[in-house]
């Protein structure tokens, strides 16, 4: 079955008021069984379409369903389309199918070339290049979950290493920064948690339905926090990493020194997460100022050269 077909059979009913089966079979080269099977489709979809026997009959779309087209400008049906398409490469399921399919029966026939063009403008792809196998299949494990309040168990690998194992009520997926987690309570902490799920591990849905709780968003705003406690270090680089010292801050930060190297004010803060990033810059990389941050990197360094002592 193919889901252009079914979109141009919504487009073609929204337009007419009645299309005869062998019309439609013909339009599209199929058999009238196979226009019968799209349209049990279309209903499972949502779309509630009739049929009616004899002279002038055919499948239509019940009226009271039927919306001006005029609603949705060209501009909102793009970026309802870009919104959507960009979610099926990490979201996979019959409804992203049939809310596509929705959206795409609100584009007027004169105009669907010009709106598909402008929402092909933009391509927004949330899957990583690589990463872990149990990303896609645990995501609709978790989104099943959240449908039934069904509570979920996994194994969990926390902050140094820790691995425990936890008993969550899931309340919200979460896309932040290309990684995905998961807001739920922890049975385990007693309160409500954030688990990233890439480090979840033996993820199973569990018999017991939850009494889901009232509960707040979790804050994945942290500008404010992160600007006043962000200092700026000077480091100096060479042309080959600037690409991925730009993933960090801006060109205006940069200055040449010399033919192939860059001096960088780097915004900086004194943990894990950034002295990680300054040691992934390899011999490319080195921080000047202030001499503290230098003194721990090269303690870092002196460290790690220690495992390949022999």
């Amino acid at each position: 079955m193919k889901v252009d077909r079914l979109v141009s059979i919504i487009m073609i009913l929204l337009d007419k008021k009645r299309v005869g089966a062998q019309e439609l079979a013909d339009m599209f080269e199929v058999s009238p069984r196979t226009i019968y099977r799209d349209m049990e489709a279309i209903n499972m979809a949502g779309i509630p379409v009739r049929s009616t026997s004899g002279v002038g009959g055919g499948f239509e779309i019940m009226q009271e369903y039927k919306m001006d087209k005029k609603v949705f400008s060209a501009d909102d049906l793009c970026m309802l389309l870009m919104g959507l398409s960009g979610l099926s490469n990490m979201v996979r399921g019959d409804e992203l199918v049939h809310a596509l399919a929705k959206v795409r029966s609100f584009i007027p026939a004169d105009r669907a070339k010009e709106i598909e063009v402008k929402a092909g403008q933009i391509c927004m792809d949330l899957s990583p290049w690589m990463g872990n196998g149990n990303i896609q299949p645990y995501l609709e494990r978790i989104k099943s979950a959240l449908q039934d309040s069904r509570l979920l168990a996994f194994a969990y690998i926390a902050h140094h290493g820790n691995k425990t194992t936890r008993t969550v009520e899931p309340y919200q997926l979460v896309l932040k920064g290309g990684q995905w987690y998961l807001q739920g309570y922890c049975r385990r902490r007693k309160d409500y948690r954030l688990f990233r799920v890439s480090r979840m591990s033996d993820l199973q849905i569990q018999e017991e339905v939850f009494i889901p709780r009232d509960y707040q968003k979790p804050q994945m705003n942290f500008d404010d926090i992160r600007a006043a406690a962000q200092i700026r270090i000077e480091i100096r680089i060479h042309q080959s990493v600037m690409d991925r010292v730009l993933d960090y801050c801006t060109y205006e930060d940069f200055s040449p020194d010399g033919d192939e190297y860059y001096m960088v004010h780097f915004p900086f803060m004194e943990n894990e997460y950034y002295y990680d990033i300054l040691l992934s810059f390899g011999d490319k990389c080195e921080c000047l100022k202030p001499l503290h941050v230098r003194a721990e990197i090269r303690r870092r360094i002196h460290k790690m050269a220690a495992l390949y002592d022999i």
